[in-house]
């Protein structure tokens, strides 16, 4: 008898998980995958997230690291809106509300949470040397957002987890469209989006897609290489920072991005940039601390 209530909450759950899901159709990739939180949940929690951390987090005082960061990002969302309004997806980001920061923080880190919300690390701009490379790194968060990876994270362990009380708890705040209950039913799980750790193909298709939304806004992809190359001599380092220790490796980085250049080159020209030149960075060197966030 025990056996048969086992077997039916199963079956129950797993009905229910099939009547929560949706399917969404990655921008650039084409990849299709099932979501069990809506966009609302996500961004509520985002939301929730993101307001505790700029409450403690330190605005960087250089006005003209601050004013680049924003630049870049700004021409980032306009190239990433265009392109979905274009490709008819535009109600992928309709809810979004794109923010640029720079925080005096000297970890090598960037990340961007669902809805737009975008901080960068002063500790990343000595790596990145240029606003090109900075749009490499910003293309590529913005990508984890627009491809909906948080929210795919997030299901990935609601299904993990449905035979538990916590994946119960998870489940019936989804089916009641209660955002407070999922809140307090993630949170038990230490689920944050600011440290969230992708899988690696996550990581590979938010490079595949940040390149390609990069050359889209102007910015020259084939400085992707050698910004990657930077990262990995930096991994050489015991001072350096793991925000990209979950992605793929150097050479299959490399690999790739070569195999998505010719593409991205494409975009590039065809966005009017490619006979301009972007101005470099120039920044005092400053000693780089150990990062514990994901990129």
């Amino acid at each position: 008898m025990k056996n048969v209530k086992s077997l039916m909450l199963i079956l129950a759950t797993s009905l229910l998980i099939a009547a929560c899901g949706t399917t969404q159709t990655v921008p650039v990739t084409g990849r299709k995958h099932s979501l069990l939180v809506s966009d609302a949940q996500v961004l509520s929690l985002s939301k929730e997230e993101y307001s505790k951390y700029m409450k403690s987090a330190k605005l960087s005082s250089n006005a003209a690291n601050t004013a680049m960061v924003q630049r870049v990002g700004r021409r980032l969302a306009s190239a990433v809106e265009a392109y979905l309004r274009n490709n008819g997806a535009a109600d992928e980001i309709k809810n979004f509300s794109w923010e640029f920061n720079l925080v005096a923080d000297k970890n090598v880190n960037a990340f961007c949470m669902p809805g737009g919300k975008i901080v960068v690390y002063e500790g990343l701009l000595p790596v990145t040397q240029d606003e090109a490379s900075l749009a490499i790194v910003l293309g590529h968060e913005i990508a984890h957002a627009v491809a909906k990876h948080s929210a795919e994270q997030m299901s990935k362990k609601i299904r993990q987890s449905y035979g538990t009380q916590i994946g119960s708890q998870i489940l019936g705040a989804i089916a009641g469209q209660s955002v407070g209950d999922l809140a307090g039913a993630v949170a038990q799980q230490g689920f944050s989006f600011a440290n969230l750790r992708y899988s690696r193909d996550n990581e590979t298709e938010a490079d595949h897609i940040g390149l390609i939304f990069a050359a889209m806004a102007g910015y020259n992809p084939q400085m992707a290489v050698p910004f990657w190359k930077r990262m990995a001599a930096l991994s050489g380092n015991s001072n350096q920072s793991d925000m990209f220790s979950d992605h793929p490796s150097d050479a299959k980085r490399i690999a790739a991005i070569q195999q998505w250049m010719p593409t991205a080159m494409k975009y590039y020209e065809a966005s009017g940039y490619a006979s301009k030149s972007v101005p470099s960075v120039k920044l005092n060197p400053a000693k780089k601390k150990v990062s514990h966030r994901r990129g």
